[in-house]
């Protein structure tokens, strides 16, 4: 194929914009930041190389679950102490110890587990999980439905219909999975629950004094739901016939 290499270049002006899963986690941030939530991404307080402790011990997480097994966490040293954090509840467990309730916090993040990647796992993702922690008796349960349903009205409309289940989280008691009914069919979109007592204690706060709720979810998933998206390896690609077609994206 000929080439005149004495044309002049041609300019590409063409000014950036938000990356769909970037502008999914900005819209959810501010939602809750504007609940309250302070918002918590920084290195110190959020840090992607995590202990054991933080990551599992401290969650209530037994040494025989699962989530600790070698082929689904990324450990660094051979004792299994530090290793890539495999969600943002570590977040929690750090500001709850280094911190006085109450308080009411967002953490948003990258996350990292061994997963096989296809349509819908990768080995890395990006998790957003808030804390809401007060006076024993000042929130319960319907509290944290009622965030919840708030939080889930502002991403899907107000029409949206909210269901919630009965599940097992190793760090809540009780704990609820949610579903939404979005475009005709239900979906699985987060996981919550009342802070178990004993993760409490972990951090060294009376659970007879002060109770809260959890919620988190992936980011990932809220940006393929409302966007349409089938695979969740176009988010990483850098395509740009797939980043066109979200140009303009409203985070407000």
């Amino acid at each position: 194929e000929w080439v005149d290499v004495t044309q002049p270049g041609l300019l590409f002006n063409q000014v950036g914009y938000r990356h769909p899963l970037i502008a999914t986690m900005e819209r959810t941030v501010n939602i809750f930041s504007g609940l309250g939530y302070d918002i918590i991404d920084d290195p110190v307080q959020s840090p992607e190389i995590e202990t054991d402790w933080f990551n599992f011990e401290a969650l209530n997480t037994p040494p025989d679950h699962p989530a600790r097994d070698m082929q689904d966490t990324y450990y660094l040293t051979e004792d299994k102490k530090n290793l890539l954090r495999t969600h943002t509840s570590a977040v929690q467990i750090r500001y709850m110890t280094n911190n006085k309730p109450p308080f009411k916090i967002c953490a948003p993040g990258r996350v990292y587990r061994r997963d096989t990647v296809d349509a819908t796992h990768t080995a890395l993702f990006h998790q957003i999980e808030i804390l809401n922690l007060q006076k024993k008796g000042e929130v319960h349960l319907g509290h944290l439905k009622g965030t919840v349903i708030y939080f889930l009205k502002q991403i899907f409309g107000d029409d949206v219909e909210v269901r919630f289940r009965g599940s097992y989280f190793p760090f809540t008691e009780p704990s609820l999975e949610v579903d939404v009914f979005f475009r005709g069919k239900w979906l699985e979109v987060l996981g919550c629950g009342m802070v178990d007592p004993r993760v409490l204690e972990n951090c060294n706060i009376d659970p007879e004094e002060w109770s809260g709720f959890a919620a988190g979810f992936g980011a990932e998933r809220f940006a393929m739901v409302t966007h349409q998206i089938p695979d969740i390896r176009e988010f990483y690609k850098n395509d740009l016939r797939f980043l066109n077609q979200f140009t303009g994206l409203n985070i407000e």
